[in-house]
């Protein structure tokens, strides 16, 4: 059987729009040809294999006969024995298989030909899920731009050209409104192997998506100049962002504002009213933690615990653990280091891998021993912390103050009593004394 030229450009055709690698839709024809065969002239069991030349478009087949110790069933199977007498089967041993050429065949009846387009159309797509998911396999951790097709329930479709990508809920910007063909840039996250193909998970709230909008805007970090050292983010109202240079002279965060302001604005543009703390990172962590409590002025920072360096990872960075440290903030600094809710210290300790205490410096000088209990926020913490700022009593204290206050003035007011009875006694006295004398 010949394949005409034109079949062959068709084949051609196949590779280019679908992007489909040569050998695969080679081999997807192939097997169907095989199938169709099988059909028509073959038994059921029968392992039958097609093979194409590429050039000729000429198609030979092959029975398959699998090499055992004892025989079976003789319709598929050839003894080792027997193996050996063929020509080049000096080489082969158990589990392998002989190949027997048969008649080559032109016609196919209706079925075979339906059961070879069948299986042409089922490998074609096979193959071309398996190209989209690796080449989608290699963009992971990366930006693409996409448009949304179609808003199920609370998850966003966006067409992102061969395939399309799913916005999970808890990966999309509460703050943001999401509406059919609007444009929108993505972080994608991971892709999935499913019975219905590769699925795209994307994100808006990663704080990838912030990291790689940052390499797009500052040519330094691109160059590996300047470094991203971490990046933590509540997604829609605060993200913190920690840099350092690899060359002396060169200011990382002032290389990330760019002139005027214009670099982190284009980042600003693409997430919307989010604000963006862009601190420089240190190896002192007393320093580090200084500078991530941004834009508070801190007095001190003292380490009590130091953070646990992660294990490394290719391709992972995550940030110190497990550490503890207490800041001393002057009174008018205190609500801007803890920040709206909390917001701005929790970040600070997920940024740095510290559990940050606060105090007031009055607190820390009066009562260092009350002061442990002050505000904290510790990296793991997503929730507003709360705690006792530093020189404020609890409710407790308060109770047994009072209970304290009023045993006092109850003491002082029986002692005053004492003494005013002691006076009118004294003074009744004096009195009939006088009365005797007259």
């Amino acid at each position: 059987m010949n394949i005409d030229s034109e079949f062959i450009s068709s084949i051609k055709q196949i590779m280019d729009e679908k992007g489909i690698p040569e050998g695969d839709v080679y081999s997807t024809i192939e097997a169907a040809l095989a199938a169709a065969y099988r059909k028509e002239y073959g038994k059921g069991d029968d392992r039958i294999e097609a093979k194409l030349e590429k050039k000729s478009g000429k198609v030979k087949y092959y029975k398959l006969f699998e090499v055992v110790e004892e025989l079976e069933n003789e319709n598929n199977q050839i003894s080792l024995k027997d193996a050996k007498k063929t020509k080049g089967g000096k080489k082969k041993d158990v589990g392998d298989y002989i190949k027997k050429p048969l008649k080559s065949k032109e016609n196919f009846g209706r079925i075979a030909a339906q059961t070879a387009k069948q299986v042409v159309i089922q490998r074609l797509r096979e193959a071309e899920r398996e190209t989209i998911y690796q080449e989608f396999k290699e963009k992971e951790g990366t930006l693409l731009n996409g448009v949304i097709q179609q808003i199920e329930g609370r998850n966003v479709i966006l067409d992102m050209g061969k395939v399309s990508g799913v916005i999970f809920p808890p990966d999309q910007v509460p703050e943001e409104r999401y509406y059919i063909g609007q444009r929108l840039r993505v972080y994608i996250v991971r892709i999935e192997k499913t019975p219905k193909g590769p699925v795209i998970a994307l994100s808006r709230s990663h704080p990838g998506l912030i990291e790689r909008l940052f390499e797009l805007e500052v040519p330094e970090i691109k160059e590996d100049i300047v470094k991203i050292r971490n990046v933590v983010r509540e997604a829609g109202k605060r993200t913190k962002i920690a840099v350092s240079s690899k060359e002396k002279g060169v200011d990382p965060v002032g290389s990330c504002v760019g002139q005027r302001g214009t670099r982190v604005q284009a980042v600003l543009a693409e997430i919307g009213g989010e604000k963006i703390d862009i601190v420089l990172y240190d190896k002192d962590p007393q320093v580090f933690i200084k500078n991530a409590l941004s834009p508070a002025k801190i007095l001190e920072a003292v380490i009590e615990r130091k953070a646990e360096q992660p294990e490394k990872e290719e391709g992972v960075r995550k940030a110190p653990f497990g550490g503890r440290a207490k800041v001393t903030v002057s009174e008018d600094q205190l609500s801007l280091a803890i920040g709206k809710a909390g917001q701005n210290v929790r970040l600070a300790s997920r940024l740095t891998g510290y559990d940050i205490d606060i105090v007031k410096e009055e607190d820390n000088k009066n009562d260092p021993a009350e002061s442990s209990a002050d505000h904290s926020g510790g990296p793991a913490s997503n929730a507003p912390q709360s705690g006792v700022l530093g020189g404020e009593k609890t409710k407790k204290d308060t109770k047994e103050e009072k209970a304290k206050s009023k045993k006092e003035k109850t003491k002082t007011k029986k002692k005053t009593d004492k003494k005013k009875s002691a006076k009118v006694k004294k003074g009744s006295k004096s009195k009939t004394k006088n009365q005797k004398s007259e």
